[in-house]
């Protein structure tokens, strides 16, 4: 049984993968990115879920950077451990609140573009990422599809170590969003070619 509903593969052995429903904390990709809030010290949602299966050490990080940084800013990340996740690494970062304000959908694509690179230089070869700012947040689930799906496939062209990312989505219909932007997605990065490629499960 395939682990994608589909996915877009890239140059150089690189591919992006979706699938749901599913949950983000039985991953077992290099590391896994959080919905966080930020104060970094967990909440409800995707960030509850993850600090929950993955225990009390990656709080501890968590308070570790917060002390040292105060509040994350959306649109930027923080790498911790990942406790007794399977996956070695938990990327946290803040999406943007949808309030239909300018620059929300920088602040989203900024989220996935800071997660990319945080990955890519603690030599991360996968990463799962979970539908950013689209639960209490409140970005339309649609909208934010297409940002995540153009952003990742741009950001992962120039990576050196990241070469499988996933978007592990909790429902049918957010899956659905997020397949279907994938399926309009425009060449990622001068005009370099992909094809998109269906489970045959």
């Amino acid at each position: 049984m395939s682990d994608f509903s589909i996915r877009i593969l890239l140059g150089d052995q690189k591919t992006i993968e979706f699938d749901g429903p599913a949950d983000i904390t039985k991953e077992v990709t290099h590391a896994i990115v959080n919905a966080a809030n930020s104060s970094l010290l967990g909440g409800g949602g995707v960030d509850g879920a993850i600090h929950d299966a993955g225990g009390p050490s990656i709080l501890a990080d968590c308070k570790r950077i917060a002390k040292r940084i105060g509040t994350l800013p959306a649109g930027k990340a923080v790498i911790t451990t990942a406790g007794r996740l399977a996956a070695k690494y938990v990327i946290h970062t803040v999406g943007p609140i949808y309030r239909g304000e300018q620059g929300e959908d920088k602040l989203l694509e900024s989220c996935h573009r800071e997660c990319i690179r945080l990955a890519d230089e603690h030599l991360v070869d996968s990463l799962s990422f979970p539908a950013i700012s689209t639960g209490a947040y409140g970005y339309p689930v649609s909208a934010a599809a297409g940002i995540a799906v153009a952003a990742v496939a741009e950001a992962l062209c120039s990576t050196t170590h990241l070469k499988r990312v996933r978007f592990v989505l909790f429902d049918a219909s957010t899956l659905q969003a997020y397949t279907q932007a994938a399926e309009r997605m425009r060449n990622p990065k001068d005009g370099a070619p992909y094809r998109i490629e269906r489970s045959s499960t």
